[in-house]
This record gives structure tokens, sequence and C-alpha cells, in this order.
């Protein structure tokens, strides 16, 4: 049996490798085996990337604020309040962004744990 904890006051937020700097990345998948995690902040205005994953699934959960996501192609836009969860089937479209006047915090899941099998999308309106 192994576990570990992750206190939401302890979490170190660190700039991303790519893309918008002003977000904020608390990485949870070292201690995962067959998924991914990372808790992320966004600033009020900040958009992640559009992009379609060939492989994972995504499971978003709003923890604190109110995140946007435009999904599918034409894109859907949904409004998620705290505490809301989107599931996204691989091969669905989507972009996670703040458009409120308050930080947003988000819990990102993908499984299985596979990165560069996405798509990068032109960012839409």
């Amino acid at each position: 049996m192994s576990y570990t904890i992750f206190r939401y006051e302890e979490l170190e937020f660190r700039p991303p490798s790519r893309g918008n700097q002003n977000r904020g990345l608390a990485p949870l998948s070292e201690a995962l085996q067959n998924m991914r995690a990372n808790v992320w902040r966004l600033p009020p205005g900040v958009r992640g990337a559009r992009h379609l994953e060939h492989v994972q699934d995504e499971l978003f959960v709003v923890l604190d604020g109110t995140a946007t996501m435009l999904l599918g192609d034409p894109p859907e836009r949904v409004e998620l309040p705290q505490g809301s969860v989107a599931a996204v089937e691989s091969e669905t479209a989507l972009q996670l962004r703040n458009e409120s006047g308050a930080e947003t915090t988000v819990l990102i899941v993908g499984a299985p744990p596979v990165q560069g099998k996405a798509d990068y999308l032109p960012d839409v309106d």
C-alpha cells in the first residue's frame, strides 16, 4: 500500500513549462502511476491552450472560483462554478479559461498518463 497526502496550503505552485506564464502549476503526477494530475491557479483573464487529446480522458474539478471551458468543435462555452466537475473524453477539443474577475483554482486529472499525444488548436473567442 502506498499513498501521498497533498495539503492545499502546502502546495508549491510554479510557472508551467509552456504557455501563459501567469498561471501557477502544482504537480501531483509524481505520486501517481496510472494517471496524471496537477492543480492549476488561473489569474483573471488567463487562457490555457486549446487542444485535443488523442489518448487521454481528462477530469476538471473547480476547487475555487469559476472556470470557463470551451468544449467541442465548434466550441460550446460552459461555465463551471466552484465544486463543478467536467469529464472530457479523448478526441474532444477543449480549452480551460478564467473569464472571471477573481483567481480560479482547478484540479486536472488525465488518464492514461500519456503525454505528447495532443494536437494544439487555434485559440477562439
